[in-house]
């Protein structure tokens, strides 16, 4: 299927400033079958101090790593990290989840920024974010509430690019992708150049992805008008992405100013019908910058200022359907105080409103517009042991509803929320090898605009869904313990937690049943959908997760380790991860909650040539509530992949190449995803991708 490509202008620019700095070694981050080395430890955004060290499990994916497990959407590339799943609707659109939580619970960021799309109310919205352009994407698990807000309870995906040059640059440098994928035919680019000295610098960066329908184990039907009735693929699952950047900073004596302009464009289809695509864009405008006052009582401040502008149009059989848009602005300041003896902190502002509405004839939530103010406080106390964490976040959040000029069935109001966080950690070194963490963290969140004012069909659910005015603040109570150990390239991080909600806001059946005008319990015989209603509910959600790596072979291991002749090394590297969330007030379990999940990898490398193998074997999913949610089997998933470094000379220049190829689902096993809302609305149209082999080039100068 081919997808045209529609265009749209790029709006107006906005001057603003911004920026957010956080920092963490990532000991669990690998969670593939990729073929590079045991990643270094890097900082990672979960610290506005830049410390090594967070008291929070993160993770990270970076260089070659990230290359090679790059999928067309976020949710994929990322699942499988410890503690991280996706919501799957089809290969186009999928979102993280982080320990069972989901929608806007997790908070996605653009280098430390809000991204502002339409993503977290409907699982068939896909987030306007690509790996391609992506120099690192980093995952902070748990409760970060104290930073980002209710919003970020479950997690942050932060996705960071250099768009925004932070670090002087000498002369020109740039990278390049080329991909290519037989399970959905991907065709896929991205060409990035930078250049500048130690006054300015510039970035430009460009991508282009497309694929055909997925390629499945088994057979569906497709009713797509000239497709087939019966064929080996997933119907309407074809796409078109493309986009890029321009950005530029100016560096200042004691800081910087620069300023990035972003487009983002997907045609995507949605698998849950076979004759409607989504067309997306979305036009983001930021300015950050930081100055360092040196030995004042305030250190340094950074700020970032963001614009977007973002709309879809759901079109059926080629017709404009429902459009939905999103504008809005985010901004961000951080200030860091000079230290107090050991004490080191920071206090900052948070700045953000958005006007959200939807046209057409499945809109399901009214014209809103939500603005938000918070303060926030973060401070890290050192000790001879460690360190102790401590911070608070008080907001103000007011969500609004215009109605709709066209839908009647709209409630119209105003509900303001005072939402406050606040959270205590310590980290302790037990000895040179090991670490123990701690932390306990109160969150409240304030009432999306959906959650209180939705009243209609919702086409993604296959429910009439229905919000609830009244509702108040979810509040919920976090407790996370962890132990890790490392020596040399040895090492173990095990993760337990336990989040009790008090009011959680979730989506339940009423047992009513409403027509596709909105007739309650309907006699004629219409077409009807069942009524969920957000309403608030006792819940808990409680895991482990535990990551390790193991030199089986090779130097710089345990003493006693075999030693491989020459450079050669054998790492096996263990995975896996455990959730279990329930409903307090009816004790069934709540849906869409990853089963058990186990892994390992055995990775070998010698100098320029690496190679990797393993499997990732998915429990089955019986724990599921009455509401129609079907249960799932378990299945094993195995993966291979190679790499290959080479250097290339092009004029006076010198590029290094990384050459590779990755093999997904090698058995080609059916499998159905337990956290995609399909398994309750559409199960059998959307199984997970079968048997591909992506090749692929990474060129770097």
């Amino acid at each position: 299927m081919h997808i045209p490509f529609r265009r749209s202008a790029i709006g107006v620019a906005l001057l603003s400033l911004g920026s957010i700095a956080f920092a963490q070694s990532a000991p669990d981050a690998d969670a593939s079958t990729t073929p590079t080395r045991v990643l270094p430890e890097i900082t990672v955004t979960g610290n506005p101090l830049g410390s090594s060290e967070l008291v929070a499990p993160a993770a990270q994916l970076s260089g070659a790593d990230l290359a090679i497990r790059a999928k067309p959407t976020l949710g994929e590339t990322l699942d499988g990290l410890p503690g991280v799943s996706s919501s799957y609707f089809g290969p186009n659109a999928s979102r993280p989840l982080i320990r069972g939580l989901d929608g806007d619970r997790i908070r996605i960021l653009s280098n430390g920024g809000a991204t502002i799309d339409a993503s977290a109310l409907s699982y068939d919205h896909a987030v306007p974010a690509d790996a391609l352009v992506a120099d690192r994407i980093e995952v902070l698990r748990g409760p970060a509430a104290l930073f980002y807000g209710g919003s970020a309870v479950g997690g942050v995906v932060n996705v960071i690019d250099n768009r925004i040059p932070r670090e002087k640059l000498d002369g020109v440098s740039g990278r390049a992708d080329l991909g290519f994928a037989t399970g959905n035919k991907e065709r896929g680019g991205a060409a990035m150049v930078e250049a500048g000295n130690d006054r300015y610098a510039i970035h430009v960066d460009a991508f282009d992805r497309r694929t055909s329908d997925v390629r499945v184990p088994v057979a569906l039907e497709c009713e797509r008008p000239g497709s087939p009735s019966l064929a080996h693929r997933i119907c309407n699952s074809a796409s078109e992405t493309k986009g890029g950047s321009v950005g530029g900073t100016v560096f200042l004596d004691r800081g910087y100013i620069g300023v990035s302009a972003t487009t983002f464009r997907s045609d995507y289809g949605t698998v849950a019908e076979d004759d409607v695509t989504i067309g997306m864009r979305s036009d983001r405008y930021a300015l950050e910058g930081e100055y360092r006052f040196g030995n004042a009582l305030i250190e340094s401040v950074k700020a970032r200022f963001s614009h977007t502008d973002y709309r879809h149009t759901e079109f059926e059989g080629g017709e404009a359907g429902t459009t939905f848009r999103n504008r809005g602005n985010d901004l961000r300041v951080e200030a860091r105080h000079t230290p107090i003896g050991r004490l080191n902190g920071v206090i900052g502002l948070q700045v953000e409103n958005t006007h959200f509405s939807a046209e057409g004839e499945e809109a399901f939530a009214p014209r809103s517009r939500t603005a938000s103010t918070a303060l926030f406080v973060y401070e890290e106390l050192a000790q001879d042991w460690g360190k102790f964490t401590f911070g608070g976040r008080a907001e103000q959040v007011e969500v609004r509803s215009f109605g709709s000029a066209d839908i009647e069935r709209f409630a119209v109001g105003t509900r303001k929320f005072h939402p406050g966080s606040a959270a205590v950690g310590a980290l302790v070194n037990v000895a040179p090898q090991w670490q123990l963490t701690g932390n306990l963290a109160y969150t409240q969140r304030a009432p999306k605009d959906y959650e209180l004012f939705a009243n209609g069909p919702h086409i993604a659910t296959a429910a009439w869904e229905t919000g609830d005015p009244a509702l108040g603040l979810e509040k919920s109570t976090g407790l996370d313990l962890g132990a890790a150990w490392k020596d040399g390239p040895h090492r173990f991080a095990v993760n337990a937690y336990v989040n009790n909600f008090s009011n959680y806001i979730g989506l339940t059946p009423t047992g009513d049943v409403l027509s596709e005008e909105g007739e309650r319990n309907p006699t004629d015989g219409d077409e009807t959908l069942p009524e969920y209603r957000y309403q608030g509910v006792r819940a808990r959600f409680y895991g482990l997760e535990a990551s390790g790596n193991v030199r089986l072979w090779g130097a710089a291991g345990l003493a006693g380790a075999p030693a491989a002749v020459g450079n050669s090394t054998l790492d096996l590297r263990l995975r896996g991860d455990l959730v279990r969330a329930q409903n307090r007030d009816t004790g069934e379990p709540l849906p869409r909650i990853a089963p058990a999940r186990v892994g390992a990898t055995l990775a070998w490398a010698n100098g320029p040539l690496s190679v990797s193998g393993g499997f990732d074997a998915i429990a089955a999913q019986h724990r599921v509530p009455s509401d129609g949610t079907r249960a799932t089997s378990g299945y094993t998933l195995w993966n291979a992949a190679v790499g290959w470094r080479t250097q290339a000379q092009f004029g006076a220049s010198r590029a290094s190449l990384l050459w590779y190829a990755r093999l997904d689902n090698i058995s080609d096993k059916l499998a159905y995803s337990a956290t995609s809302i399909l398994t309750t609305t559409a199960f059998p149209k959307a199984p997970l991708p079968g048997r591909s082999l992506k090749v692929g080039l990474q060129a770097t100068f």
